[in-house]
């Protein structure tokens, strides 16, 4: 299990925290808390929701206890536009990604959780809603008020979402 999904829990946490640090501490932490409870889940049928559910504890537990950090500069000039962009273009790229980072860290843990397992890992309703222990309809709600804060925050209309 390690093999085929830490990558991918890590890109969960990874985006959850907005850094490196935390990220990897969650992931080492995710992986012993599925090592130690595995045995007592003999009917694990999705263990792909299982390891998010875990996932999304450990990250809950951290964030809680105060461990998270702001996104890095280098974090945010990974993502920069190319070189050939101008001065101009560039600082305002920064300033709509540091936006975004502000207003995806503001949101509840739970939706952030469902918004990130759905936008960014491409999860299905059925796998957020096994992940966060919820139902469905409950999974699509998180997303869809995330969804719906960030529009807000952001004074973002759907067609410009999805130019972002």
């Amino acid at each position: 299990m390690v093999d085929r999904y830490s990558g991918e829990i890590f890109g969960y946490l990874w985006r959850f925290f907005q850094g490196r640090p935390e990220a990897e501490d969650c992931l080492q932490e995710t992986f012993l808390r599925a090592f130690r409870a595995y045995p007592r889940t003999p009917d694990l049928r999705n263990p792909r929701a299982w390891l998010y559910r875990i996932a999304t504890n450990t990250a809950r537990s951290h964030w809680a206890r105060g461990t998270r950090q702001l996104a890095r500069t280098a974090d945010l000039d990974a993502r920069l536009p190319s070189p050939a962009s101008s001065v101009p273009d560039l600082v305002d790229h920064r300033q709509r990604l540091r936006a975004v980072a502000a207003a995806v860290e503001a949101l509840p843990p739970r939706q952030r959780a469902a918004l990130l397992m759905r936008k960014y890992q491409e999860l299905d309703y059925a796998a957020i809603a096994d992940a966060l222990e919820c139902t469905e309809a409950a999974a699509r709600a998180n997303v869809y008020q995330a969804l719906k804060k960030l529009r807000l925050q952001l004074a973002l209309t759907p067609e410009t979402e999805q130019t972002s």
